[in-house]
Order: C-alpha cells, then sequence, then structure tokens
C-alpha cells in the first residue's frame, strides 16, 4: 500500500497547483490583453460564443458558465456590444430568452484570440510539460471539476458562520 503523504506535503502539493495555475493565467491573460484589449472575462466569452453552434448562446448560460453574476455578465455584454463584438438577439421561440451572438467583427476577434491563446499555451503549458504530462493535467482537473461541481460549496468564510 503506498504511503500516504502528511499535511505539509498535500497541502505543499495543492498550494503548487494553485501557484503554478495562476502564474500561468496571468502569462497567457496579459498576452491577450495586450494583443487583444480584452478582459478575462470578456475573452472567456468571447471563447465560449466562438465555440458554441451558431456561435451564440442563451445569456443566461453564458454567465452561468462563465461564473459571472448577473450584473457582472450584463456590464461584460454591455461592453462587448459596445466594442461591436457581440450582440443581443431575443429568440424567436421564447420571449424570456435572449441570445448572446458574435458579431463577424467578434468572430473573427475570437478566432484570432483563439488562435493567439492555443500558441501561448503550447509556449507555457505544453513547452515545460510535454504533451503526455499536459493531457494528464487536464483528465487530474477534469476529474477535480466533474466530482466536485455537483457539490453544494460551503457558505462563506465571516465571523457570522462561526469562521474566522
Amino acid at each position: 500500500m503506498p504511503i500516504q503523504p502528511d499535511d505539509d506535503e498535500i497541502v505543499t502539493w495543492w498550494g503548487l497547483v494553485i501557484e503554478g495555475y495562476l502564474a500561468t493565467q496571468d502569462r497567457l491573460m496579459g498576452e491577450i490583453a495586450e494583443r487583444f484589449g480584452l478582459a478575462p472575462a470578456s475573452f472567456d466569452v468571447l471563447l465560449r460564443l466562438v465555440r458554441s453552434p451558431d456561435h451564440r448562446m442563451p445569456m443566461t448560460r453564458l454567465a452561468r458558465e462563465a461564473a459571472l453574476s448577473s450584473g457582472g455578465f450584463t456590464k461584460v455584454a454591455d461592453r462587448l456590444c459596445s466594442a461591436g463584438l457581440m450582440r443581443r438577439v431575443a429568440s424567436t421561440h421564447d420571449r424570456r430568452v435572449t441570445y448572446a451572438c458574435l458579431t463577424e467583427h467578434g468572430l473573427d476577434v475570437a478566432r484570432q484570440a483563439r488562435t493567439a491563446c492555443a500558441e501561448i499555451l503550447r509556449r507555457t503549458v505544453l513547452g515545460p510539460l510535454g504533451p503526455e504530462a499536459s493531457e494528464e493535467l487536464a483528465r487530474s482537473m477534469r476529474l477535480l471539476r466533474d466530482t466536485h461541481s455537483g457539490e453544494p460549496a460551503p457558505g462563506p468564510v465571516s465571523a457570522r458562520n462561526g469562521r474566522i
């Protein structure tokens, strides 16, 4: 039976995962901002739309998938619409549904940004780790996401709920 890591070791492992992610994400988003003038949330929305059928998605679903609050998503959508990258389109079948749709300009920018993202990730992730370790990292993170995404998160950390 394998030896279990001690408390310090497992906490250190997780800290390294977080630090590695944050350093890589900062580099990625810095380059995307420099090249395209996109904030992380705007870039995320454009990526989700460029990968969606007909380059559109119901706005409530898009906000949920991008992990943005209703108000936060509205601000991002307003900025993308003002920049001519996205437009809002009412559903012809359900008046409660509004779609976020890429404009032609938005589709062009989203495709260029996706290509740049892949190039940056090849350099910052695939380069140091190699293909096998990168694939294993993705499998591991997918497993963690799938394992924990259905679980309710504990309440906010505050003195009100007895936490420091």
